[in-house]
């Protein structure tokens, strides 16, 4: 690019700054193209789409382009941004896990007959008293109160609280 294209994107930036829409709108179209075309020479492996990197640099320029000294050329700012951006976008890459879904649909094929926390409670409860489990059962499948669950077992309120507390402790 020239000195007169850099100053000329210098010019428009510090318009964009005062407050003129056009002049940042042509900015950021120029800048974009710049961009998407430093973007495209870096990724040479797939995985990393150049116009996620365009659109998260104008949206970092948007951002801080009150931090962008106007007595500088604005294209090593603009570089300096969109370079970081592509770093943020290889680190994502990183991170993220492709999986074929071809390689686990066998997993899946079959349904399980019991979930895991089916076969928790189950084995907690095969754990309990059988006067304990009533208690749960009644409290919690039969979704009954604990006035009507003492009732329906002829001990004190107290009673089925006290058994719920020592079931929830034993489970835990």
């Amino acid at each position: 690019m020239s000195g007169k294209d850099e100053a000329e994107l210098s010019r428009l930036m510090r318009a964009a700054i005062a407050g003129d829409e056009r002049a940042y709108a042509d900015f950021l179209h120029r800048i974009a193209a710049l961009v998407r075309g430093f973007a495209r020479r870096k990724i040479v492996q797939g995985g990393v789409d150049p116009e996620d990197v365009v659109q998260e640099t104008l949206l970092a320029i948007h951002v801080k382009r009150h931090t962008w000294r106007q007595d500088a050329p604005v294209l090593p700012w603009v570089y300096a941004i969109a370079r970081f951006k592509l770093i943020d976008a290889f680190r994502r890459r990183g991170r993220r896990i492709e999986i074929d879904v071809d390689d686990i649909a066998e997993t899946f094929a079959e349904p399980e007959t019991e979930t895991v926390s089916e076969r928790d409670i189950n084995r907690a409860l095969d754990g309990l008293s059988p006067a304990q489990r009533s208690v749960v059962s009644a409290v919690s499948v039969e979704g009954r109160s604990i006035g009507e669950t003492a009732a329906k077992f002829g001990i004190s309120e107290t009673a089925v609280r006290v058994s719920l507390h020592r079931v929830l402790a034993a489970i835990a």
